[in-house]
């Protein structure tokens, strides 16, 4: 506890006498009694932070007097402006406030680890990190061990617990994972269309929401019992929006990179007709099952065009980039992307011609 006597400032140039107590982290200011006008103590109380806030500065003057003013200024904007004459009490009342700042400042500070502890964590780390060289030796050959009877990532797909993708995979590779010549995934969208949504308008020219069918493209990836009917896939936009993008993720299009339809400059309709027969007899089985599911279910789509509205000419322009993508871009994509939507509407309109077995 410390006291000291100041002169507290009332206005710009009255002065008044006052007891300055200095406790812990409060400064509280008497004034006295007799020269308060109600005849009650005065109080002002300035916390720790205005503590720390106190700018003090002493001038003397070389005459007669030695004056010291402190300015204190608080975080609310309150200004106390403090004066005295006397020696004593400048040093009494700068080492009270350089004390409390001391103690706040200790008080912050976090609290020093002892040096024993951090000794002997050090010890211990530096004993742990070493170690014996039988340690060592003990902890490599059972890392050598557990490598060793690590299982093949042929075995592990064996038995179930990692699958290959079903999107981005190469159609062969994926018949002959799933023992199958035409994808389940394909006869599952296409069983989905054709019980429900056959009748939607713009069925595979309206695109779905884009984070449903990246969700639906992760399930089938991921989970072999894969279910269409699922409450969560009830937009038939989403199931045509992922056989879309499954057969554009194809490594290679349904018609092979290798594979030429039939020349452009071809005019004769029939001739055309024997030249898509001929390429779909030489076609890969998965190509060439998967082909002919995927035109057979296209021309239902097609019959029920007075209610969903996809002519032979729509299904075409969908279709036709997706199905014969080139493998290297052309200059001319328009005039490409033309002969793409012809051939594709050969295939519907002469579908038996270019599937009979004969």
């Amino acid at each position: 506890l410390s006291v000291v006597t100041v002169s507290l400032v009332v206005d710009r140039k009255n002065w008044s006498q006052s007891w300055t107590v200095l406790h812990g982290g409060i400064l509280t200011f008497h004034k006295d009694p007799k020269s308060a006008p109600t005849g009650n103590a005065v109080r002002t109380n300035l916390s720790l932070y205005n503590i720390y806030n106190t700018h003090t500065h002493t001038h003397t003057h070389t005459h007669t007097h030695t004056h010291t003013h402190t300015h204190t200024h608080t975080h609310t904007h309150t200004h106390t402006h403090t004066h005295t004459h006397r020696i004593s009490c400048i040093s009494c009342c700068c080492c009270c406030f350089s004390v409390t700042i001391l103690k706040k400042l200790n008080h912050l500070k976090p609290t020093p680890v002892r040096p024993s502890l951090s000794l002997s964590s050090g010890v211990s780390a530096t004993r742990t990190s070493s170690g014996p060289d039988s340690e060592q030796r003990r902890v490599r050959t059972k890392l050598r061990r557990f490598l060793q009877r690590r299982p093949t990532l042929q075995s592990v797909k064996e038995k179930g617990y990692i699958r290959d993708n079903v999107f981005g995979c190469h159609l062969d590779t994926l018949c002959h994972r799933e023992n199958t010549t035409i994808p389940r995934f394909v006869e599952k969208c296409v069983r989905a269309v054709e019980r429900r949504g056959l009748d939607v308008d713009g069925i595979y020219r309206v695109s779905g929401n884009l984070a449903v069918i990246q969700r639906l493209r992760h399930k089938a990836d991921h989970e072999e019992q894969l279910d269409l009917e699922d409450g969560q896939w009830e937009e038939i936009h989403v199931i045509t929006g992922a056989l879309k993008l499954f057969l554009r993720e194809l490594p290679e299009p349904l018609f092979p990179f290798s594979s030429i339809p039939f020349p452009a400059e071809v005019p004769d309709h029939s001739l055309r007709v024997s030249y898509m027969k001929d390429l779909v007899r030489t076609l890969p089985l998965p190509n060439h099952d998967t082909m002919e599911l995927l035109f057979k279910h296209l021309r239902r789509v097609i019959e029920h065009k007075d209610s969903n509205r996809m002519s032979v000419q729509s299904v075409a322009i969908v279709f036709g980039p997706t199905l014969l993508r080139p493998q290297t871009e052309s200059a001319n994509m328009t005039i490409h992307m033309v002969f793409q939507s012809q051939i594709v509407e050969l295939m519907l309109n002469e579908f038996q011609n270019v599937f009979s077995q004969s």
